[in-house]
């Protein structure tokens, strides 16, 4: 890899980095706040790539001002929407996931998903 490249898409490469570590952090912690806390930087690193790639520098939001309709004059408004987009599913996702650990704490006074699992066995469910 050249690392000319890599200083010129420096954001993308942040981008994968904040990747890896949310599913680094998704694999290997046991606690499951950790993990829906993983699962959200995985969301986060997403969005930027996702932004990065739909921006283009020097032109504009596509909203016409000064009469200008020109095409070339403003970036391309898909991957702004599907940012938004999935922003709100991710806020619905991280909810649901709160609300079912809350429960499973309640259940079995613990968040460790290795001593949950033990658990459901015993019971045999």
């Amino acid at each position: 890899m050249n690392v000319a490249n890599l200083f010129n898409n420096y954001e993308e490469a942040i981008a994968m980095i904040l990747f890896g570590i949310g599913f680094s952090n998704l694999l290997l912690q046991k606690n499951l706040i950790k993990k829906i806390i993983g699962l959200n930087i995985m969301d986060t690193a997403m969005y930027l790539f996702l932004a990065l790639k739909g921006y283009i520098e020097g032109h504009k939001a596509p909203i016409v001002t000064n009469g200008v309709q020109s095409v070339d004059a403003y970036i391309n408004p898909i991957p702004s929407g599907l940012v938004l987009t999935g922003i709100v599913v991710s806020v619905s996702v991280t909810a649901l996931m709160l609300s079912l650990t809350i429960r499973l704490y309640r259940r079995y006074h613990t968040l460790d998903l290795d001593e949950i699992s033990t658990r459901l066995k015993k019971e045999g469910l």
